[in-house]
């Protein structure tokens, strides 16, 4: 039977146990590798994917939770969201080891989604659970504030 849910869009089925964090059968079995372990302990949010439309950390939800539902990771973004955020990214060479990435983008998107103009506040605020290792806040920060104003 397994557990079955909408990965970006297709509908995709897990025939292990139900407790398997959404993360070890995105990486494992389905083979998407954008969102990464980072603590296991949804402390650092390295592995942030979408669950309806709202960032949770895969790492300790079980796929269990979405049996039915929609998840999306990074490759499954709208394609003027993932753009704009791909974008801006470059732009201010966010990116150092970027292990953090994805996590941060997804959280950012989130943030987006409710948010079209976010202030700086709004922006450390989303993404306060995601940690960057090299330090780039500020260009971070800059990137979510450059990609609102590509949605806009």
């Amino acid at each position: 039977m397994g557990t079955t849910f909408n990965l970006n869009g297709k509908s995709v089925n897990f025939d292990g146990d139900p407790e398997t964090p959404i993360l070890w059968v995105l990486r494992d079995h389905l083979d998407v590798m954008s969102p990464k372990f980072g603590c296991g302990a949804a402390l650092c949010g390295a592995c942030t994917v979408h669950l309806e439309g709202n960032a949770i950390r895969s790492c300790s939800t079980p796929v269990s939770a979405a049996a039915g539902k929609n998840v999306t990771t990074l490759e499954g973004l709208a394609p003027k969201m993932g753009k704009a955020l791909n974008e801006a990214w470059v732009e201010f060479d966010v990116p150092q080891c970027g292990y953090c990435q994805t996590g941060q983008m997804m959280s950012a998107a989130d943030l987006l989604t409710t948010n079209k103009h976010p202030s700086s506040g709004d922006i450390k605020n989303a993404l306060s659970g995601n940690i960057c290792r090299c330090g780039t806040y500020a260009r971070i920060e800059k990137a979510v504030k450059r990609a609102a104003d590509k949605l806009a």
